[in-house]
């Protein structure tokens, strides 16, 4: 049941670059529309469920959200840069190299020979599937005119990205708080953070409203997986919501009309299969 819960994030989170291109918007439009909608998930969750929320959970909520949108941020920068299909896979290898890392030696979450041979098989297939499903043909007349506009600054907002996702997650981990009480003081400082990188550059019109339906995506997605991370722990829980690139890439390709050639598209495919396997090997390792 735990791996069913950690697959949510997959789907709501690999649905977000998509939702967020199709509405449109400046990146720090689509960073403070979806705070707001976040937002109005985590004060949603709060009114049902009426968690105990203390002065830590207060504080680590915050600087987690803090990081958070630090993350989203860059990451919707990177994906203005790079394309949906290439810099949402990018972004989420270099996430999950950082995350599962953390889990497995800082968390201590993986014990004996077993679980770290499994474990870093495992994440050698998604990085690697994520590295294919980005990887573009070299001989392609297609470099010119794809979405990509700027590797140097695409790769250079993702590792931005990398580091305010990485403190997202590892900080919420390293406290082991009640999930359901730190996700209203999380979304607080999302919007903290949001409001930062849209001060004086964010026109309040209907790209920002429309890409709250994109927090209350998020939304479902972080809970299910700050859920399941205290059951499953760090390194299998992100890894598992991580497999939403499968959901962003073809859906970058057939959604969003990102062009590829044929041996891209074998990239991409051969690159979701990896994926694929990828997780379910996590997922065993549970069993």
């Amino acid at each position: 049941m735990n791996i069913l819960v950690a697959l949510i994030p997959m789907i709501a989170w690999g649905s977000i670059g998509l939702v967020s291109g199709k509405i449109g918007g400046s990146a720090n439009q689509q960073t403070l529309g979806m705070t707001v909608g976040a937002l109005v998930f985590s004060i949603v969750v709060f009114l049902v469920v009426q968690p105990v929320i203390s002065i830590q959970m207060m504080i680590v909520g915050v600087l987690s959200g803090l990081f958070w949108s630090l993350g989203q941020n860059q990451q919707f920068h990177g994906m203005k840069y790079l394309g949906v299909s290439v810099g949402l896979p990018v972004s989420t290898g270099m996430q999950l190299i950082v995350n599962t890392i953390a889990g497995a030696i800082f968390f201590h979450e993986w014990k004996g020979s077993r679980d770290f041979t499994l474990g870093f098989i495992a994440l050698a297939l998604l990085v690697f599937g994520a590295y294919l499903t980005a990887r573009q043909d070299d001989d392609s007349e297609l470099k010119t005119t794809n979405s990509m506009l700027n590797f140097t600054k695409g790769f250079r907002a993702l590792i931005a990205s990398t580091v305010g996702y990485g403190g997202y997650t590892i900080i919420i981990n390293a406290f082991g708080l009640d999930p359901l009480g730190i996700i209203l003081p999380q979304s607080i400082g999302m919007l903290i953070g949001a409001s930062f990188f849209a001060f004086k550059k964010v026109k309040l019109d209907r790209y920002v409203w429309l890409n709250m339906s994109c927090g209350l995506l998020w939304g479902l997605g972080n809970i299910c997986m700050l859920l399941t991370m205290r059951q499953i722990g760090l390194a299998i829980s992100f890894s598992l919501s991580q497999m939403g690139i499968i959901i962003s890439t073809l859906g970058g390709i057939f959604i969003l009309g990102e062009q590829k050639t044929k041996k891209e598209m074998k990239y991409v495919i051969f690159g979701c299969l990896f994926v694929i396997l990828g997780g379910i090997l996590l997922g065993y390792m549970k069993a």
